[in-house]
């Protein structure tokens, strides 16, 4: 496949296609996206040139692609990539944000953050290795943060002498797990990010697979940014009251739609509270509208004097959250500290910030066979698991599977600010939760007891 010269006025209408890689260490992440963005000519003349100098100070003939992505020092140095890298690039059909997602286990939370707002994950595979531990942990991250397309790429063909059978083998076995996970869509492409089988050009060594190539699929997949279809959300952000002779009773609520649309004249009902009004005004970049949707920053206006401040949510009257203090969530584990039960914590949720206590981990994943470790006690690092948390205070929140904005929260140590846990509301792969432990922490405080 030839990949045309990009013009302006082409990028103008295409579409953004938000993705991310992952992979076990060395499997050829960041080479498959260097070779993607060199293949695509999506690489400037000076970043290639100083790709080729670094490479032949290593002692490579070659231009080592993986250079492209990989710009810590101490990635270069160790060959392996820490950071999530973003890159951006596009072609005449589709422009592309992409996050390269560490491939080493102690890493494995900076796939959710990679992962996070992806729409599309590429999990890689040595074709001489098949389907390990590392690969299973992110197909089972891809499915808990509801990626609705993961692509499974064999890479290194070339090191087993392109045999379909190989390659065969390791689809079937990451198909069926992917399957059992829930993920929606799966496709398999056998390549080699180093020579370039099937990344961008179709492969002459491979002629017994007839599907697309790696940029084919990402050009051509679906890809869904109508969040007007779901559920209403206004986090809000800020109150805004002037209070000048200009404008003496203004009050306005301002923050950016999550999800939906809203309506002048429609009737809205604001969280925690239950309190039912009129949206009298919309007001978007300083002019009066009489529809916003997301993912617009706007200022609604109502028509009752309500009592609201940030972290309250408006939804519509008719189809507003449930309001709770006990959150039952699946989560993976981020911090180098333990969760542990009883734990005192903060809770964040869009744009509400409440305490709460870590009632209950009910359970965590076993990654091999999918099976569910009862009462661990606690979560460590890149764990993954189900955990019930009281708040202090009433939370609006959707279901993860209904909404990736407003069911997602944080967990944050109160002591100095630290992410902890990314957790996903209500039910996932996982097992239903079991019944609560009793906590008995030592040394209640009364403010925290709730």
């Amino acid at each position: 496949m030839t990949i045309p010269t990009r013009h302006t006025e082409q990028l103008s209408t295409t579409t953004l296609l938000r993705f991310a890689t992952a992979g076990s260490v060395d499997d050829g992440k960041s080479t498959l996206v260097g070779r993607l963005l060199h293949d695509s000519k999506s690489v400037l003349t000076d970043q290639l040139e100083a790709v080729e100098h670094a490479s032949r100070s290593r002692g490579q003939e070659a231009p080592d692609l993986a250079l492209l992505t990989d710009g810590l020092r101490a990635e270069r140095e160790q060959g392996i990539t820490i950071d999530v890298a973003y890159r951006y690039f596009a072609t005449p059909r589709r422009r592309f944000i992409l996050a390269d997602t560490p491939g080493h286990v102690q890493y494995t939370r900076n796939m959710v953050t990679g992962a996070s707002t992806a729409e599309l994950a590429v999990v890689l595979v040595d074709a001489r290795n098949g389907v390990v531990e590392q690969t299973r942990r992110h197909a089972a991250v891809a499915a808990l943060l509801r990626v609705p397309h993961v692509v499974l790429a064999v890479n290194k063909m070339d090191l087993v002498d392109y045999a379909e059978p190989v390659f065969a083998t390791i689809a079937e076995e990451f198909t069926a797990y992917a399957a059992s996970l829930g993920v929606p869509e799966i496709t398999t492409i056998p390549i080699s990010a180093l020579a370039g089988d099937n990344v961008v050009e179709p492969s002459a060594e491979m002629d017994w697979y007839g599907g697309p190539t790696v940029l084919e699929h990402l050009e051509t997949v679906p890809v869904s940014h109508d969040l007007t279809a779901c559920h209403a959300r206004f986090p809000v952000q800020y109150v805004i009251r002037p209070r000048t002779a200009e404008h003496p009773d203004y009050r306005g609520y301002a923050g950016q739609i999550a999800a939906g649309a809203f309506r002048v004249g429609e009737a809205v009902t604001v969280l925690p509270s239950g309190r039912t009004t009129t949206v009298t005004a919309i007001d978007a970049l300083g002019e009066s509208v009489d529809i916003a949707w997301a993912p617009q920053s706007v200022t609604i206006r109502l028509a009752d004097d309500i009592d609201i401040s940030r972290g309250d949510l408006i939804a519509p009257a008719g189809d507003a959250p449930a309001v709770t203090q006990d959150v039952e969530a699946t989560v993976c584990h981020v911090a180098d500290q333990p969760l542990t039960v009883g734990q005192r914590v903060l809770l964040k949720h869009t744009t509400r910030t409440v305490k709460a206590i870590v009632k209950d981990i009910p359970s965590r994943l076993t990654l091999d066979d999918l099976s569910q470790h009862p009462a661990p006690g606690r979560l460590v690092a890149n764990d993954i698991g189900r955990i019930v948390v009281r708040t202090a205070e009433p939370l609006a929140l959707d279901a993860y599977a209904d909404s990736r904005r407003t069911g997602s929260f944080l967990l944050i140590d109160p002591a100095d600010g630290t992410t902890l846990t990314a957790g996903m509301a209500g039910a996932s792969f996982a097992a239903a939760v079991g019944p609560q432990a009793t906590v008995t922490a030592a040394d209640d405080d009364a403010e925290w007891d709730f």
